[in-house]
């Protein structure tokens, strides 16, 4: 089987990061900023930064339309952070301006865990996974509601925000508040990258 080609939406965030992680996994990653690069793409991952940015951004790359177009017909996708809120269908206490590319059948609020002073790390269980990944959240969604094929892969376990979903999955698209390509545990990428390996969507 030939390596799975992930893209990295690289217009802002932990783009080298994220690369990094799926290089070490065996796979064909490359940041993308044109849309001849997006079709050359199995799957993408939307890294955190700042979602209206990163929306403003790709439509100023050319970019919104078709990663809409390739999320809406079935292309894998990883979200983390801001790209849990660019996957959302809904988004609460967004701004007056906020657009997202789609793909999830959640509601997100965003900055729901607080400012960037209430930024944390905890370990979370993640479903699926035998043991618990180090998560770090800095200005970090979570998610209100879920549609009903959303599945739910991670809530919060302690503190005032107990019970909070922290990780979904929506067939193959996943999107988690923390940012899993911070430290050198990939096992969220390797899930990724075997989500990416059951099927090719590349548009080319």
């Amino acid at each position: 089987m030939p390596r799975p080609t992930i893209g990295v939406l690289a217009l802002q965030g932990d783009v080298r990061e994220h690369l990094a992680a799926l290089r070490s996994l065996d796979v064909e990653a490359l940041a993308v900023r044109r849309t001849e690069e997006l079709d050359t793409c199995d799957g993408i991952v939307i890294p955190g930064g700042e979602s209206t940015t990163i929306a403003k951004l790709a439509r100023t790359f050319g970019l919104l339309g078709p990663l809409r177009g390739r999320l809406a017909d079935g292309m894998p996708a990883l979200g983390t952070c801001a790209g849990m809120i660019l996957l959302a269908e809904r988004v609460e206490d967004g701004t007056a301006d906020q657009e997202t590319f789609g793909g999830l059948d959640v509601t997100v609020r965003r900055n729901a865990f607080g400012r960037q002073v209430d930024s944390f790390e905890g370990d979370v269980d993640f479903l699926g996974l035998e043991e618990p990944v180090h998560g770090v959240f800095i200005r970090a969604p979570w998610v209100e509601e879920t549609g009903p094929g959303v599945e739910v892969l991670a809530r919060v376990g302690a503190g005032a925000a107990v019970g909070r979903i922290v990780a979904v999955r929506q067939g193959r698209t996943v999107a988690t508040s923390f940012h899993p390509e911070v430290g050198s545990d990939v096992r969220i990428h390797r899930l990724f990258r075997d989500l990416v390996s059951t099927g090719s969507t590349t548009g080319s």
